[in-house]
């Protein structure tokens, strides 16, 4: 992998992870679509620390937020009311919601890697991820607040979680569909959104980094990893920043339709080919 690579994947990264369309399609497309062949044994670091780049933009927008939910959960575990007040219920539901991924992960684990081998896989994946998007717009009616979730209803969206175990299926746009299901207005799901996708974020960054430094074999690679994750980290950050405005007053049915045209241009590429 070159230099120029490595920083043209972090901004597909940044933007896509928190953009509804899917990062891990565009991984997978981007290299195909411009004919790279990229070593395996450098695939899976790369991989690895443009996600953690895109984590620390979650942390670097969200710092007070997380802050606030960590003090408010330890002060109601402190005084034994642990739902009290409304930032400890708060980080109460990003924990239920990060467990079906987690649990469904890991009993799909096979049958995932093979998607992540298939560009035809992930074209199909990117229609489910626009017929998330449409059925959101098309049924919630967008009135409750994120402060009003309860436990139902962070269960339920870390179901739409799950489905982004699949490259092609959005992890924003899923969780993002899933809360406007559950009527939350549209900013607030994207906010519900980018919070929850901190722990499962985190556990796998944690254990694929317990796996990097045997696929370090050349210490000039650092520089082309390093570019990658600062790329992915800047972008990212301004990835969350245009999207909660976008969503403020813009339906998703555009990510949608992109989702579509996408999937379709692969589909029709791969089979030509």
């Amino acid at each position: 992998m070159t230099f120029i690579q490595a920083i043209i994947l972090g901004i597909v990264q940044g933007l896509t992870e928190y953009l509804p369309i899917s990062s891990s399609a565009h991984l997978v497309l981007t290299p195909f679509f411009l004919g790279w062949d990229i070593p395996s044994e450098q695939i899976f670091p790369f991989d690895v620390l443009v996600q953690v780049g895109t984590l620390v933009a979650v942390f670097a927008y969200f710092w007070k937020d997380i802050l606030s939910i960590v003090a408010a959960v330890l002060k109601g575990l402190w005084e034994r009311k642990p739902f009290a007040e409304p930032q400890a219920r708060l980080g109460w539901n990003i924990v239920v919601a990060s467990v079906p991924a987690g649990i469904i992960g890991l009993l799909l684990k096979d049958q995932v890697e093979q998607a992540f081998h298939s560009v035809v896989a992930t074209a199909l994946f990117l229609f489910v991820t626009a017929a998330l998007l449409l059925l959101a717009e098309a049924l919630g009616n967008r009135q409750r607040s994120m402060d009003g979730l309860n436990w139902k209803d962070a269960l339920w969206i870390g179901l739409a979680q799950a489905l982004a175990i699949f490259p092609g299926v959005s992890r924003s746009g899923a969780t993002i569909a899933g809360s406007m299901t559950r009527n939350l207005q549209r900013r607030d799901a994207g906010r519900f959104s980018f919070l929850m996708s901190i722990p499962p974020m985190l556990a796998a960054g944690f254990l694929s980094l317990l796996e990097l430094p045997a696929n370090l074999a050349h210490g000039s690679y650092l520089w082309v990893l390093l570019a990658g994750f600062l790329t992915a980290a800047v972008v990212g950050y301004l990835s969350i920043y245009w999207l909660l405005r976008f969503l403020e007053r813009h339906s998703l049915k555009v990510f949608a339709y992109y989702c579509i045209a996408v999937g379709l241009i692969t589909l029709i590429v791969a089979y030509a080919l």
